[in-house]
């Protein structure tokens, strides 16, 4: 490993000698600053950072402060910060380029409409009546050996494959949450240790997987997960756990849809183990209903007695909502599992315990860290995008805006996406020209720029991408002209780089990455004429500003 980073280290610093664009050639040099400026420590900080980017020859700050999405909700003392920070700014000719339209990580968005999240559809799901209460048919877990009380030899009953059984895998009757056993790994540095069932399942239902988690000094708790993959090798669940490297027996939660499928294979566990120990205990997969509820228009909820009539919303059933969507721990931000709410009969509904229901709605997903994206379609998305950047073009009249399309992982689900039988691709591309021109009807000169990985077919915009209905090529015919790329695909520039120099967009390189800062000058040389390059942005996602300089001495020769 040592003689690797050594051999890296050299190309590295052979690469601080090739030739990059010339300094007039990268015109447009720009830091990345996410920023609260509610924060008033933060104000200070930002301000120092500007200093510092002028200094170095930087000439603008992208500020992707999430209150721009919300200015109609902040406390005075925000606009009191912001206009210190402007004046700094000022003072320093920095153009501040304010973030907007969070398509993608859309909290801010969904802050003021939990409802507009995309919805995955649940269809026909069996519910029987209890006591005047729907619940769903099937409560039992998918796991029979889940709870880990059947074993031989440190195998355990119930699971279809265990890694290195009575090698790194062994059942403990000392360490357990419940019954008589659970399952410990150990011994794991560059395995996995997981246990993997195939799973008989109906299509388009909602699961739930639960799993008590118990570690000690597992140095890759970060690695753990309950992952459910479709018979096609489509992931269907891509939410963290959180499990932390020592911790007591804590339960852990994942919701999926299981689309298409009627077979899954469930995992659990850790890929690429590292050292120390962890436990399982009581794993469980079973149906669920209504977590993360989405009701909008386009989203439609159906309830219906089995082979018969349907029942109507306030008539024959109490109105369902979830009160927790988009509202854990605040506005606008999502958890994985809550009790949900429940279905209740009224009197005109006329059914008895034991008739048997049929229903149907929509869903959202959280992904990794609790990301949920808003719909593509839904009018009201485009409404409330257009108050936010009204608000922001009030208190900043920028120059430019940075539109903020970037990993789109769900979409194309709900009826407001089908409405006119577009693909995922022309779905997107009719998104950024609806957003580009919520700008434009505000401020009919801003110049616009966008994150490239969804419009690039080298990078994001590609078939089945994570929970993306369909394939999003030709998503990118919907850029409008004098749009600026900020590209990011470094893995494949000498790709991406022509793709959108051939069409004719400008483009600035998203470089950093909380990596070697000398890394841009290689990614330059990487360009020609023909691709349209003429900046370069400094982006830090852990908020780190100690290589802005070294990034600028890179990015351009000093004047």
């Amino acid at each position: 490993m040592s003689n690797r980073l050594s051999v890296l280290s050299l190309i590295a610093l052979l690469l601080c000698c090739v030739g990059s664009l010339s300094a007039a050639e990268v015109s447009r040099r720009w830091v990345y600053l996410q920023l609260n400026l509610q924060v008033e420590a933060n104000v200070a900080k930002a301000v120092a950072i500007a200093k510092r980017a002028k200094a170095a020859g930087y000439n603008s700050i992208v500020l992707a402060d999430y209150k721009l999405n919300i200015l109609d909700r902040v406390p005075r003392h925000y606009f009191r910060h912001v206009e210190q920070f402007k004046e700094s700014c000022r003072q320093l000719e920095l153009e501040i380029i304010p973030a907007v339209c969070p398509i993608g990580y859309s909290d801010g968005l969904l802050a003021h409409n939990p409802n507009l999240a995309e919805g995955l559809p649940v269809k026909d799901a069996a519910f029987v009546v209890r006591d005047g209460t729907a619940t769903l048919t099937s409560r039992e877990s998918f796991l029979p050996g889940g709870d880990f009380e059947s074993f031989r030899e440190h195998i355990a009953s119930g699971w279809n494959y265990q890694d290195f059984p009575k090698d790194a895998s062994f059942i403990d009757t000392e360490l357990k949450h419940g019954g008589r056993a659970a399952l410990r790994f150990e011994s794991l540095v560059g395995r996995n240790g997981r246990v993997i069932r195939k799973v008989a399942v109906q299509p388009y239902q909602l699961l739930h997987a639960s799993v008590w988690i118990r570690t000690d000094r597992f140095s890759t708790a970060g690695n753990m997960r309950m992952m459910a993959i479709g018979a096609d090798g489509r992931t269907l669940s891509y939410s963290n756990l959180g499990v932390k490297p020592t911790q007591g027996w804590r339960q852990h939660h994942v919701m999926f849809n299981t689309l298409d499928n009627t077979e899954i294979n469930f995992y659990v566990g850790c890929w690429n183990g590292g050292d120390g120990r962890f436990w399982l205990d009581d794993v469980r997969l079973e149906e669920s209903a209504f977590v993360n509820l989405v009701r909008r228009d386009s989203c439609p909820l159906k309830v219906q007695i089995e082979g018969g009539r349907e029942l109507r919303e306030g008539v024959d059933f109490a109105p369902l909502a979830d009160p927790k969507l988009g509202n854990v721990p605040y506005s606008g931000s999502y958890d994985v599992y809550h009790e949900p709410p429940k279905l209740r009969l009224l009197p005109a509904a006329k059914v008895s315990d034991g008739d048997r229901l049929r229903v149907s709605y929509y869903h959202t997903v959280t992904i990794y860290e609790n990301q949920v994206t808003c719909c593509l379609a839904d009018p009201e998305v485009f409404r409330v995008l257009a108050k936010q950047v009204k608000l922001v073009e009030e208190l900043f009249s920028p120059r430019t805006y940075f539109l903020s399309h970037d990993e789109i992982r769900v979409a194309d689900w709900c009826p407001a996406c089908h409405r006119d039988g577009r693909s995922a691709g022309e779905l997107l591309a009719r998104n950024i020209r609806q957003c580009a021109a919520v700008v434009r009807q505000i401020n009919r000169q801003a110049k616009l720029c966008v994150w490239s990985d969804m419009f690039d077919p080298h990078h994001n915009a590609r078939d089945k991408f994570y929970l993306v209905q369909g394939d999003l090529a030709r998503s990118w015919e919907g850029l409008p002209d004098g749009m600026t790329i900020v590209n990011w695909n470094h893995g494949q520039a000498s790709e991406s780089l022509p793709f959108f120099g051939k069409q004719g967009f400008k483009q600035v390189l998203a470089g950093y990455y909380d990596s070697d800062p000398r890394r841009i000058r290689s990614w330059l040389s990487l360009g020609d004429d023909d691709d349209g390059i003429n900046g370069v942005m400094y982006t830090t996602w852990t908020g780190n500003f100690d290589h802005l300089e070294a990034f600028a001495e890179a990015a351009w020769d000093k004047e």
